[in-house]
């Protein structure tokens, strides 16, 4: 699990916080940075779905980046054992996958960027997102 802290010296716990949830390390580490360098954000990286449960469980970040294509289970599935939980299911949610499973993300009202996607349109997602 990877954390950046902003560099904005704003105070640890009042930054919100993004879990992304990312198998391939080049583009967690990207991401990571993108939030780090571009907003006033924390950003954590969990490489998997059962690390990302364990996380959001104890942590409830404020947005989840989930990338589709994870192994042992996929990030609707992720989604959906988030939805389980009652303090999980406001935690607003972006898709961001080269295959979006796009019937199912319009069925559960969830937000989706399709990969490879322009930076200032994942910013201005996240931005939409978290303002909510």
């Amino acid at each position: 699990m990877l954390e950046q802290q902003t560099s904005t010296g704003q105070d640890r716990n009042s930054a919100k916080i993004i879990l992304i949830v990312e198998d391939d390390a080049d583009i967690g580490t990207f991401l990571i940075q993108v939030v780090h360098q571009e907003t006033p954000y924390r950003a954590m990286l969990a490489t998997n779905g059962v690390q990302a449960l364990k996380i959001v469980s104890s942590l409830k970040p404020d947005l989840c980046l989930l990338d589709y294509l994870l192994p042992g289970m996929n990030g609707l599935e992720l989604y959906d054992q988030m939805q389980k939980v009652e303090t999980l299911q406001r935690i607003p949610t972006l898709f961001m996958s080269a295959h979006l499973p796009t019937q199912e993300l319009e069925q559960r009202h969830v937000a989706s960027i399709q990969k490879p996607f322009e930076l200032d349109e994942l910013l201005y997602a996240i931005e939409r997102l978290l303002v909510q």
